[in-house]
């Protein structure tokens, strides 16, 4: 599976307000009509609270 770009992923969690939950993130990214290779992604991403997009791409990017 290829994957998603850490861009793509950002688009889809604009408007987030930070600090914000995994599970938060995946909602919103889910509302956003993100696809489900960004959500799984998401979906992957340690369960804690992220204090910014910077961190969220990061970890992402691990996924």
């Amino acid at each position: 599976m290829s994957q998603p770009n850490p861009i793509d992923m950002q688009k889809y969690l604009s408007g987030v307000d930070y600090p914000c939950a995994k599970e938060d993130l995946v909602r919103h990214a889910r509302e956003r009509g993100a696809d489900d290779e960004v959500l799984r992604h998401l979906g992957n991403i340690p369960d804690r609270t992220y204090d910014g997009p910077n961190a969220v791409s990061a970890e992402f990017s691990k996924s």
